[in-house]
């Protein structure tokens, strides 16, 4: 498994913008992006296989964020648009296991990155 650290995170006005990064210590083919707000699970928001065509989105983030992967530099990205205040979080970058990597559930992940704060206010 490889070791993930998360940049990006802040503070913004719902209806704007921000990018998290996550930097991995080697090569992950299939990562994702998770988010967690207290009191509830943890929910699966992207995910992404370097062989497939297309990435998995949550149904709430669907047309509002793009995943993408650098495989060069091991970098993986969320860009996340029209924010909404309920996209408020804790977000994750995680790898998770290729023969499961459509599937958004935390039981799918090989490992986690520390995390890293969005909060969108109305």
């Amino acid at each position: 498994q490889v070791q993930l650290v998360e940049s990006g995170g802040g503070s913004v006005q719902a209806g704007g913008s921000l990018r998290l990064s996550c930097a991995a210590s080697g090569i992950a083919d299939c990562m994702a992006w998770f988010r967690q707000v207290p009191g509830q699970e943890r929910e699966g928001v992207a995910s992404v296989y370097r062989i497939a065509p297309t990435a998995k989105y949550a149904d709430s983030v669907k047309s509002r964020f793009t995943i993408s992967k650098d495989n060069a530099n091991n970098t993986l990205y969320l860009q996340m648009n029209s924010l909404k205040p309920e996209d408020t979080g804790m977000y994750y970058c995680a790898q998770v296991y290729c023969n499961r990597w459509y599937t958004l559930h935390p039981q799918d992940v090989v490992s986690w990155g520390q995390g890293t704060q969005v909060t969108v206010s109305s």
